[in-house]
C-alpha cells in the first residue's frame, strides 16, 4: 500500500517536540529603556518558534498598551501599533494586572489591543502555570 507521506516526516513543530509556556513580563514604561522594545520584539521571535507565548503587563509596563502614545518630541519611533500585530503571530495571552492599572488611573478602554486583566493573586497563580517566565 504506497501512500505520499514519507515515514518519519512530521509537521513542524519546536525542537525538542515539546511546546513550552513562555511568560514575558513587562514592568518598565515604554521609552527610556530599550526593554519594552527589546520585550516585543523577544516575544514575536518566540512566537514564530510555535511556543505557547503569552504577556503580561504590571507596574508601568502598562504604559506599553496605552491608546494614543506621541513619541515626536522624544525623537523615538512609536512601536505601541506593534501590539497589534501580536494576534497574527497568535499571542493572543495578554494579561495586565489590575492593581497596576487602578495604580496609573487607567482602564482596559485606555488599551490599544484586547487583554484579560487579573488581580495579582490570579496573575501570582497563571505564573506558577509557566515553564519559562522572563522579565523585561
Amino acid at each position: 500500500m504506497m501512500t505520499d507521506e514519507i515515514p518519519g516526516d512530521e509537521p513542524a513543530g519546536p525542537p525538542g517536540g515539546k511546546v513550552k509556556k513562555f511568560m514575558f513580563v513587562n514592568r518598565k514604561a515604554p521609552y527610556g529603556t530599550i526593554y519594552a522594545l527589546e520585550g516585543l520584539e523577544v516575544v514575536l521571535i518566540s512566537a514564530a518558534f510555535s511556543q505557547d507565548v503569552s504577556m503580561v503587563f504590571l507596574d508601568d509596563g502598562v504604559y506599553e498598551l496605552v491608546k494614543g502614545q506621541q513619541t515626536k518630541g522624544i525623537e523615538i519611533k512609536n512601536f505601541s501599533p506593534t501590539y497589534r500585530a501580536l494576534d497574527g503571530y497568535d499571542v493572543e495571552k495578554l494579561y495586565v494586572e489590575r492593581e497596576s492599572l487602578d495604580a496609573r488611573g487607567l482602564t482596559e478602554a485606555n488599551l490599544i489591543v484586547p487583554v484579560q486583566v487579573l488581580s495579582a493573586m490570579e496573575m501570582g497563580e497563571l505564573m506558577q502555570q509557566q515553564d519559562v517566565i522572563i522579565g523585561f
